[in-house]
């Protein structure tokens, strides 16, 4: 067991990866305890799992090996990734949800987070913008891990996209163009206003409303350039029609 590891308890609930690791997933269990959340990760009849799970008092437990393809995303997409659980690894973080009291992630919780979340990056050369709620990659059917999640302080140890400060609105005629561009973000689209909620409980908590303003386009452009800047993307072949706001 590795000092990041304080438990293990394999589900049985994994099969074989089809693609390669280039994701992190986060989740909240949704349920009442840790137990409960632990017995149904493990449960074979429920068909669901992870690879690992962190408690509210810290501890690390590991389900699933990471080279094993736990099932923790479902029906999800995320930048041209159908089969995300293939290309994911999957952490589950106890707390009720909002279905039983949602609340804030405990300081413990986080501090167990960030140093097994670094770890699972260097090892698999994750970039920050593929750290992602599952509310990203299924929008229309989660909300998890939500507005009350820290993703500040992850995007201040580098794991995953700080939040832009935008100093205008950048309003739009189209809403067609602001979906194509939060899909080539990442998103899946087809039910728009829950694409856009689902941006909102990432990048800007305080409003989840799933309704297009100057403030969500702002912030989607400025993400837009500074992650594909990164990654070395050449914005000069970018033409008006990719920002048409």
């Amino acid at each position: 067991m590795s000092e990041l590891v304080h438990r293990e308890c394999l589900s049985p609930n994994c099969n074989e990866r089809k693609l390669p690791i280039s994701m992190v997933v986060l989740h909240y269990t949704g349920m009442r305890t840790m137990q409960e959340a632990l017995d149904r990760l493990c449960d074979p009849a429920a068909e669901v799992s992870a690879h690992y799970l962190i408690d509210e008092d810290g501890t690390v437990i590991r389900l699933v090996p990471e080279e094993k393809r736990a099932w923790h995303a479902g029906r999800s997409y995320w930048r041209g990734i159908t089969d995300v659980n293939s290309a994911s690894i999957g952490i589950e973080m106890v707390n009720p949800g909002h279905e039983f009291g949602y609340r804030p992630f405990t300081e413990a919780q986080m501090e167990s987070l960030i140093p097994l979340l670094s770890s699972i990056m260097a090892r698999h050369n994750i970039d920050p913008s593929n750290v992602v709620g599952h509310s990203d990659v299924a929008p229309a059917r989660k909300q998890d891990p939500g507005e009350l999640f820290d993703w500040e302080l992850l995007a201040r140890y580098g794991l995953a996209l700080p939040t832009p400060h935008p100093r205008i609105r950048l309003l739009h005629e189209n809403p067609g163009a602001f979906y194509l561009s939060l899909e080539r973000f990442g998103y899946e689209v087809t039910d728009g206003r829950a694409a856009v909620a689902a941006f909102q409980r990432r990048f800007r908590p305080r409003i989840v409303d799933g309704e297009l303003d100057g403030e969500v386009g702002a912030l989607l452009f400025e993400l837009l350039i500074a992650r594909d800047a990164a990654e070395g993307e050449d914005w000069k072949e970018c033409g008006d029609e990719d920002f048409p706001y």
